[in-house]
């Protein structure tokens, strides 16, 4: 598995332990479905307990002013290449 699949890998677990989602598995989850709304449900509170989650595990930050964290919260998919461009992780 590539670094990237690894890391896609450990943060649905993370999203998975993170919200007890104990009725599903990583592979359950598609990498390019929303993460809020229609896709797992998740709701805005998530998305700052999720951010918090994040910055422990990966040491990255989240502007709760950026409009761009819609983007990397999109999906598991725009997660995982906003933490491998910012700890520097690629594909490999």
């Amino acid at each position: 598995m590539s670094d990237l699949g690894s890391l896609k890998q450990e943060i649905k677990e993370l999203i998975i332990s993170s919200f007890e989602l104990e009725d599903i598995s990583a592979e359950d989850i598609d990498d390019f479905a929303p993460l809020f709304g229609s896709g797992l449900g998740l709701d805005s509170i998530d998305a700052l307990e999720l951010g918090i989650v994040l910055k422990k595990r990966y040491g990255v930050k989240f502007s709760a002013e950026s409009d761009q964290n819609k983007q990397y919260f999109a999906s598991v998919q725009a997660i995982t290449e906003y933490i491998a461009r910012e700890t520097g992780r690629a594909e490999g």
